[in-house]
């Protein structure tokens, strides 16, 4: 196998790795249903990616939310930026492209 052969392997165990959890596929998969993949979504009230709601009916308190999101953007699923107070999370237009391809 060649090394950019393995190095994809890698990469996709690390995104399988993080979507086995329940909680963070189901995050990942609202994420997926209301950002653009070319756009963050604000992680506030206003925005349909705010962690409330992303957490909604997971039974989950809002640091739980804080902590999967944090998984997903260590395996490179997602993008987050602080702005002050305010952290904008979305999904990762490459590795959402990937697994796109990969399931092709």
């Amino acid at each position: 196998m060649s090394n950019n052969r393995n190095k994809d392997i890698h990469k996709f165990a690390c995104f399988f790795k993080a979507l086995s959890n329940p909680h963070r596929l189901k995050i990942y998969a609202r994420l997926a249903s209301c950002c653009r993949t070319d756009k963050l979504c604000l992680t506030k009230k206003e925005a349909c990616a705010c962690v409330g709601e992303l957490g909604k009916d997971l039974g989950i308190s809002a640091s739980t939310v804080s902590h999967h999101l944090k998984e997903l953007n260590q395996a490179g699923l997602l993008k987050m930026e602080r702005h002050g107070q305010t952290i904008q999370c979305g999904i990762d237009p490459k590795s959402y492209k990937s697994l796109k391809n990969f399931f092709k």
